[in-house]
């Protein structure tokens, strides 16, 4: 098959020539290849290189106008440009060796064929030809146009072997699996059941990198699913597999609350690109196993799970080596409020619980509002309704609440330097009882949320603790 068509754009032009002028040769290869093949945009093409990739790498930057740098990487024998919004890889052919402790190959110069058997899918060991001779000319020795035809993932060479060299290479099967809706063929799939303790040897941050390119997907499900199956998800992230089951006692039981939670996932992953949004539905109920309980008048509960999840995913991010910064903290806010906006839709929807709604989601809110939405996977199609009329007139409340009072990321009207300066007080614990006493009474309704409203109002609650202004 040739694929000339595929390739005309102007950068595999001046690569070819640049082969040329230096008398090597070279191929597109892997990811591009298959994503050209699959008509899904790519924006990182990799050229392996017969010969010196890093030479050919600086030949292509000095004959494209803008490109000013070169990123080289000795050790790996790699050198990357940047084109445009693209980025461009190039690599020398090489071979590889591996010892079983580690996935850090032994490298040497290789043949296009070396290089090819060491790549790990047959889906990404496509090359295309830049060749004066072939150009165009698709090279698939693995028959891996027939997999992207049949939707299938299939390692090259013997899975065993791929698999125990890379046990990354394991959690990359999934994740393709996932992104491209791909069933992993059988031989393949057992491989990776027999080598998932391998996946110890590997890094959190690789694994955590392949996790979010599968939260990312459009259908998350399929790869947890898919990871739960080979036994993986029990070892990188047991927290999540411990939500696996149901459990019945006198005939009352609860749901799977594993289903439920990626159900969920992908229901929000419908609305939302947002990593640590989607990340806040996988972990939403991460702490019911540890808070479920049984009642013999009600049937199950799981009282605090919320606030014990909150506490959970920090765990869970230093666990996976995911930021822990402002991201953590986004997703222990929504976890721990997540329970809220459900019941204020059971419940006559006062504005003093829609302030304290907003006081403590702040900017939030609406991401709140999401995750609660998709958490609603009941099979009672009423209650569905009820439950979502119930969300709409919570978001009409917010949205009038917050142009009246203006709470959302609220800040006291009234500081505790002011509080201090008005009855000539140093730090002391009735500054804190005042400033509390104005949050409660604005949150509540009682005062506007502005300063002379909350000045009168700690006139008031001084004299309570017998204190006077100073210009009085």
């Amino acid at each position: 098959m040739n694929l000339h068509h595929k390739i005309d754009s102007e950068i595999f032009k001046i690569v070819a020539r640049s082969a040329r002028s230096i008398n090597t040769k070279v191929y597109v290869i892997g990811g591009y290849v298959r994503d050209i093949l699959l008509e899904r945009p790519s924006k990182d093409i990799d050229f392996v290189v017969l010969g010196n990739g890093i030479e050919l790498a600086e030949v292509v930057a000095s004959k494209i106008e803008g490109v000013n740098k070169v990123s080289v990487f000795k050790n790996f024998g790699t050198a990357m440009i940047h084109y445009h919004d693209m980025q461009i890889e190039f690599v020398g052919a090489r071979k590889e060796s591996y010892h079983f402790n580690s996935r850090k190959p032994d490298i040497e110069a290789g043949t296009l064929e070396d290089d090819q058997n060491r790549r790990d899918f047959t889906i990404n060991a496509l090359a295309i030809s830049l060749n004066e001779e072939d150009y165009g000319e698709l090279l698939d020795p693995f028959n891996g146009l027939e997999d992207l035809k049949n939707k299938v993932i299939r390692t090259p060479l013997d899975p065993e072997i791929t698999f125990s060299d890379d046990p990354l290479r394991m959690m990359r099967a999934v994740r393709f699996a996932c992104q491209l809706k791909f069933s992993i063929f059988p031989v393949t799939l057992t491989a990776i059941e027999a080598n998932r303790e391998r996946i110890r040897i590997i890094s959190a941050e690789r694994i955590s990198e392949e996790l979010n390119k599968m939260i990312l997907a459009q259908k998350p499900s399929l790869g947890f699913k898919l990871l739960d199956k080979t036994g993986l998800l029990s070892i990188i992230l047991p927290q999540l597999t411990a939500l696996k089951g149901v459990e019945t006692i006198k005939g009352k039981g609860h749901k799977d609350n594993f289903y439920h939670t990626l159900e969920v996932l992908d229901r929000i992953s419908c609305n939302t690109g947002n990593l640590w949004l989607r990340w806040a539905a996988l972990l939403h109920d991460i702490a019911k196993p540890i808070t479920k309980k049984f009642n013999p008048e009600t049937g199950w509960t799981f009282h605090g799970h919320e606030v014990k999840g909150s506490r959970m995913v920090a765990q869970i991010f230093r666990q996976l080596k995911l930021p822990l910064n402002e991201k953590m903290r986004y997703v222990q806010k929504l976890v721990s409020l997540h329970l809220r906006p459900i019941a204020l839709s059971e419940e006559e929807v006062t504005d003093s619980a829609i302030r304290r709604l907003l006081f403590e989601a702040g900017d939030d809110i609406e991401d709140l509002m999401l995750l609660c939405e998709a958490d609603i996977t009941s099979k009672d199609q009423q209650k569905v309704i009820r439950y979502l009329a119930n969300f709409s007139l919570v978001r009409e409340k917010l949205k009038a609440i917050e142009e009246k009072d203006n709470l959302r990321n609220w800040q006291p009207p009234l500081t505790g330097d002011q509080i201090m300066e008005a009855f000539g007080l140093s730090p002391c614990k009735e500054v804190g009882v005042i400033k509390t006493a104005i949050r409660e009474a604005i949150l509540e309704g009682k005062i506007s949320n502005d300063y002379n409203a909350a000045f009168e109002f700690m006139i008031q609650e001084g004299k309570k603790l017998g204190l006077k202004l100073v210009n009085q």
